[in-house]
């Protein structure tokens, strides 16, 4: 099971930043939205995978006691910026 959650998290995070990057990149507005929308999901689902983690004891609190806030802060932060976005402000 570790090895299966570990996978998941190690795509979902690594598509975080291939998307970010791929935002900062794009060529119009609607890509922009488009692909930082998939940043917020991967960012959310990442988080989702460390929530498990720490919850089925397959590590111990001290590799995890920060990660989830941070994860969190992030998704609040990509949510703001497709809010932003979407407003038509970027």
């Amino acid at each position: 099971m570790a090895r299966v959650i570990g996978g998941q998290l190690l795509r979902t995070g690594t598509a975080v930043r291939a998307n970010y990057r791929a935002a900062c990149r794009a060529r119009s507005s609607a890509h922009f939205k488009a692909k930082l929308a998939i940043v917020e999901e991967e960012a959310d689902e990442s988080l989702y995978w460390l929530e498990l983690l720490a919850e089925s004891g397959i590590t111990s609190g001290k590799s995890l006691l920060n990660l989830p806030r941070e994860a969190d802060e992030l998704v609040a932060i990509f949510t703001a910026s497709r809010k932003t976005a979407r407003s038509g402000n970027r």
